[in-house]
């Protein structure tokens, strides 16, 4: 609908006729061009004159067109169907397809009066329902959660949710979108009748260990209706050599409601992903034997890092330190005198701390060209006991001029340009109030390659003094040097300020990290998350190939071979990234151990190979439980307004939404103003009126 109105009055428009009427009298009346011809020339004209000034004052009168739509929108109505593996464990073929067949008859006789949107959900909400039953896991406060985020703004009419009440993911649907105001009817699925069953409920387990180590596995067994029965579980480790049963015990089930709880003992005997396979034996007239067994994978890693602490004598700082790396697993600690030195093999080492050695009475040339060999890393503590011309020739970062007879207490300052890792805003706050240490008087000067973590300050004079500095030798071997001893009084003092220590042990720690960790120099390496996935699972892998100066390059082609344990074979092509980088997304694989192989070729013509390994681990989350949570539904129905309907009376669940008084249509009615002289036809209109006066004064001679 349009309507026309005026910024001024509307009788106005007089006196826009008027002028129009006036102007083409002005022009016309006495106008003796056409005084031979039919007095209708003139009229014809002063008419088109007259309308295009009437014309140009309105327009200045600023008209405004109205317009109004109005549309109307039907009520929405959500249907989401649970396709999760639970939902066929407990319906058979015939009553599923009848229970499809319902579902759709269900959709079409609402589409009539609403406008329906169908989803499916279990490990995610998405759109179109299949009815194949394939989701690992349910969540079904995600369906809650998702419409009301998508049609929240909108007219929210129903939410109908076909599901077995059984969750295995997200929060519990019934504190799920508190927002949400339309009405959820439920159809509740599955059977809710108890059924003679034994599971293994859950494993707890770290997901590593450590070669050489023990590790707990605790599981928990339950059982339903089978009272006075009895099973034995077993863990047994699976490899390429075949099955080893690691593990036997058995349990008596001593009522219909049964859970016990078992933890066992393993060795981490061999490196790698190692698989274990947790069962307990089946009991006759058992529902399902599917969710007695459970797959876990446990990644034994031969990577704990070894650190030597090596001192000229006995020490307070050793003790000290060995607590703050102990709190780390990844490490193994051993401590040393130098007398004992020549029993040591030093390349069993990642990291040699030297506390106060070389010293004035101990002379470690040897250890020194061992570790200088090797490039083993090194942290220099230097103190009292230290030779400080020995230390300066056992090292190229720092020049000590002194005799180390004198000694200064010195605290520390962190240092401003330090970039090598992160130094937390507390450390730096506090670590100016920390004890005095004590360093040998003298000139300190940071000769090398090499970047200073805490500087010193003396008294109240912040100089420019190395305290910590960390860096690399010519020869690419990582040297950390502490200048003063007395770090014990550091960590007291932490420990009686905060109640534990993890200022200093985080000093401690960062700078072994540091000095531990080995730079990669391959050419070619290919990454993956974590080595362990989840059949719903994507599997990324992402890939860097470096020219000789280590610059990230992507102009050749990577290729990639998956091969699973039956030799079966998958090819993929990595996608290059705007960042000089590769990355694949390989989707998903079945359950298994498999082994992957990489290979691009170089712009100098050489084939790069690198490989690895990745198990899949199979899910079984939904077979675990498959007794119908019908409560659920009814409790969910309740609370928003709705009601649980069963499979067969699906049907009515179209004549309770038409029942529902708030669940009606919404007109949407929408007003547009706009100035009618942005209208180009006026404009048009115009240029028709005065080009047409023009034109006819021109043909009939009037110009």
């Amino acid at each position: 609908m349009l309507n026309l109105t005026f910024q001024y009055p509307a009788w106005y428009l007089i006196f826009c006729a008027v002028l129009g009427l006036g102007f083409a009298l002005i022009l016309y009346y006495k106008d003796s061009t056409f005084l031979e011809k039919d007095p209708n020339y003139r009229r014809v004209l002063a008419v088109l004159r007259g309308l295009a000034a009437t014309l140009i004052a309105v327009l200045l009168m600023s008209p405004l067109l109205k317009s109004k739509t109005t549309e109307t929108k039907k009520p929405i109505i959500v249907m989401a169907q649970d396709q999760s593996e639970s939902i066929s464990a407990t319906t058979d073929e015939v009553k599923m397809k009848i229970y499809q067949t319902n579902f759709e008859n269900l959709k079409s006789e609402l589409s009539k009066n609403y406008e329906v949107h169908d989803y499916a959900f279990g490990s995610e909400f998405r759109e179109k329902v299949t009815f194949e039953n394939k989701d690992k896991v349910t969540d079904i406060s995600a369906v809650l959660k998702s419409a009301y985020d998508l049609y929240s703004g909108q007219n929210l009419g129903a939410i109908i949710l076909a599901t077995d009440g059984i969750y295995n993911e997200g929060t519990n649907p019934l504190y799920a979108a508190e927002k949400l105001t339309a009405p959820v009817f439920t159809i509740a699925l599955g059977d809710t009748t108890p059924k003679k069953d034994l599971l293994i409920k859950k494993v707890l387990v770290n997901n590593i260990a450590y070669l050489g180590d023990k590790f707990s596995m605790q599981i928990d067994v339950a059982a339903k209706n089978s009272a006075g029965s009895n099973t034995t579980l077993s863990v047994s480790q699976i490899s390429a050599e075949g099955k080893k049963i690691v593990h036997q015990s058995p349990i008596n089930i001593t009522g219909n409601t049964f859970f016990t709880t078992k933890e066992i003992i393993l060795d981490a005997d061999k490196a790698g992903v190692q698989k274990y396979v947790i069962s307990v034996s089946q009991l006759n007239g058992e529902m399902t034997a599917i969710n007695n067994t459970k797959e876990i994978f446990i990644d034994v890693v031969d990577g704990r890092q070894k650190i030597l602490l090596l001192a000229n004598s006995p020490h307070p700082d050793l003790t000290t330190i060995r607590e703050a790396l102990s709190e780390n697993k990844n490490y193994q600690i051993f401590t040393e005198f130098v007398g004992d030195a020549g029993k040591l093999k030093f390349s069993d080492y990642d990291l040699v701390v030297l506390h106060q050695l070389p010293s004035k009475t101990n002379d470690i040339s040897a250890v020194l060209k061992q570790l200088s060999e090797r490039k083993t890393a090194r942290l220099f503590i230097v103190g009292s006991q230290t030779d400080i011309g020995k230390f300066n020739m056992s090292q190229s970062l720092l020049n000590i001029i002194g005799d180390g007879r004198n000694l200064n207490d010195v605290q520390a300052k962190i240092g401003s340009e330090f970039n090598l890792f992160g130094v937390a805003d507390n450390v730096s706050k506090e670590i100016g109030n920390f004890p005095p240490l004590t360093a040998p008087f003298g000139d300190f000067k940071s000769v090398g390659n090499a970047q200073i973590l805490l500087y010193q300050k003396i008294g109240k004079i912040d100089t420019k003094y190395p305290l910590l500095m960390l860096g690399e030798q010519t020869d690419d071997s990582k040297i950390g040097i502490l200048s003063a001893e007395g770090v014990w009084k550091w960590r007291l003092f932490d420990f009686l300020q905060h109640q534990n220590a993890s200022l200093f042990d985080g000093i401690i720690s960062k700078t072994t990290q540091y000095l531990t960790v080995k730079e990669d120099k391959r050419k070619f390496r290919v990454a993956m998350p974590k080595n362990v996935f989840k059949e719903n699972e994507n599997i990324d892998f992402s890939a860097e190939l470096y020219n000789d100066n280590y610059e990230l390059l992507n102009d050749a082609d990577v290729k990639m071979l998956v091969r699973d344990a039956q030799k079966k074979e998958f090819n993929f092509t990595f996608n290059k990234t705007s960042n000089k980088t590769y990355s694949l997304n390989a989707g998903f694989f079945p359950a298994g151990d498999y082994s992957y192989k990489s290979n691009v070729t170089n712009a100098k013509g050489e084939q790069l190979v690198f490989e690895g390994k990745f198990s899949i681990q199979a899910i079984n989350i939904e077979l675990s439980e498959t007794t119908a949570d019908f409560s659920l539904l009814r409790a969910i129905s309740q609370k928003f307004g709705g009601k649980t309907v069963i499979p067969t009376e699906i049907s009515s669940i179209a004549e309770l939404i038409r029942n529902k008084n708030n669940i009606k249509p919404v007109i949407y009615e929408t007003s547009k103003t706009q100035n009618i002289i942005n209208y180009k036809w006026i404009f048009g209109l115009l240029l028709l009126l005065l080009g047409s006066e023009w034109f006819l004064r021109r043909y009939w001679g009037g110009y």
